[in-house]
């Protein structure tokens, strides 16, 4: 269990005083308070298990967790992280704390979605920083539970990697440092830039907190399909994957070629990034599926070809070659249900007989029971937004980035 220093360390607590308006600095004070509480809880025995699977995941060699990654790893668990039934530890303190007034319930559901990135230290604004986050390109005011000495202490012009918090939607536009914050020297601009390329790439949620973004990366996603489907003549291709490799990158570099000027921001993620990260030279598949869609973009799908010869034949459902692969479709969290409404469409006299054999359920009908099929599979993918599958980057940190 954490020392009271501990504690305070976690929840961003310090013996120095608030100093800013009253009702700001109480809202500050109020923050930290609910924070060491729901911490607390999330140290609770019963959540003890789930816990302890994440810090092993978070170990280096010899077992040791470097103490802002424990930090980090704590924060996120208490406030983002779903447990088996889907819920956070946050959502369950909501439900159990029936006494917290509707102030304290509406400051702690502001937790739930976090704003996370590197940030460039603009200037100090009174008690507040001002940080302009290079992922969605937003300028945040922040304060710390800890006074404004530590936020002071940041390099000038320098950048932080950080999370942070609405103070309170009383208060639009203040927001709270949450957990640990990592500085880097002004003069770490194109190092930093390079790393928070790659976090755009792997989270392009990030960037799309920007509205902006949304709609760039719409245009330019379209761009890239429109270009996808005038180089190949469909969406849609199945090919060997190292065919699948040479294939796409003279698509990407005629695309490129092709644009007679280029528009404003950069792309975070292009079709040959995500291509390369396959590893496709290496993949144990015979074939590579790759899908251009108008809502899901481009993606890539292994062993796509034995999925389209299953629904051609269903008598292969018998093979467990077959079998283990419409399973892998059907089970992934990773796949969409893109690849699946693909082959639905492409055989409707077949896939019912599919299903039925698969399933072992003589009465399954696609028209009548797909969709709550892939809903009940992927939840995930249903609860969130259609968004963009290219993710473009401000101006700002195209110039870091571009520096050498």
């Amino acid at each position: 269990m954490p020392t009271d220093r501990e504690w305070r360390y976690i929840a961003g607590v310090a013996d120095v005083p608030a100093v800013d308006t009253p009702p700001l600095a109480d809202l500050i004070e109020r923050n930290a308070e609910l924070k060491r509480e729901l911490l607390d809880f999330a140290y609770s025995p019963r959540f003890s298990r789930h816990l302890s699977l994440l810090m092993l995941d978070a170990a280096g060699p010899g077992g040791a967790v470097d103490e802002g990654l424990a930090i980090a790893t704590v924060d996120h668990f208490a406030s983002q992280h779903r447990l088996p039934d889907g819920k956070t530890v946050l959502d369950k303190f909501l439900a159990a704390r029936r006494d917290l007034s509707a102030s304290d319930s509406g400051m702690l559901s502001g937790w739930r979605d976090p704003v996370e990135g590197f940030f460039e230290n603009l200037n100090m604004d009174g008690d507040a920083a001002v940080l302009l986050n290079l992922l969605d390109d937003l300028e945040y005011r922040v304060y710390s539970n800890m006074g404004p000495a530590i936020l002071r202490r940041l390099p000038k012009g320098g950048f932080v990697f950080t999370k942070i918090v609405p103070v309170h939607p009383a208060v639009p536009g203040a927001w709270l440092v949450s957990g640990m914050m990592q500085s880097f020297r002004k003069s770490d601009g194109p190092r930093v830039a390079r790393i928070a390329l790659s976090l755009a790439t792997e989270r392009p949620q990030l960037v799309f907190r920007n509205p902006e973004k949304i709609t760039q990366g719409w245009e330019m996603m379209r761009a890239q399909r429109t270009a996808f489907v005038e180089f190949f003549g469909t969406d849609e291709l199945i090919l060997p994957p190292a065919e699948a490799r040479t294939r796409i990158s003279a698509y990407y570099q005629h695309y490129q070629d092709s644009r007679p000027a280029k528009p404003r921001g950069r792309a975070a993620k292009d079709a040959d990034a995500g291509l390369f990260d396959l590893h496709l030279d290496e993949a144990e598949a015979d074939t590579l599926g790759i899908i251009f869609d108008e809502t899901d973009g481009l993606n890539f799908y292994l062993d796509y070809g034995m999925l389209r010869e299953l629904f051609a034949d269903p008598d292969l459902v018998s093979d467990k070659r077959y079998a283990d692969v419409l399973r892998e479709y059907l089970n992934s969290d990773t796949v969409a249900p893109l690849p699946l409404h693909r082959v639905a469409a492409a055989y409707p006299h077949a896939v019912d007989a599919v299903y039925r054999k698969f399933l072992r359920k003589p009465s399954f009908t696609w028209a009548d029971h797909g969709e709550g099929l892939l809903r009940r599979r992927k939840p995930w993918y249903y609860e969130r937004e259609p968004r963009p599958s290219i993710s473009v980057i401000g101006n700002r940190l195209a110039e870091l980035a571009a520096r050498r």
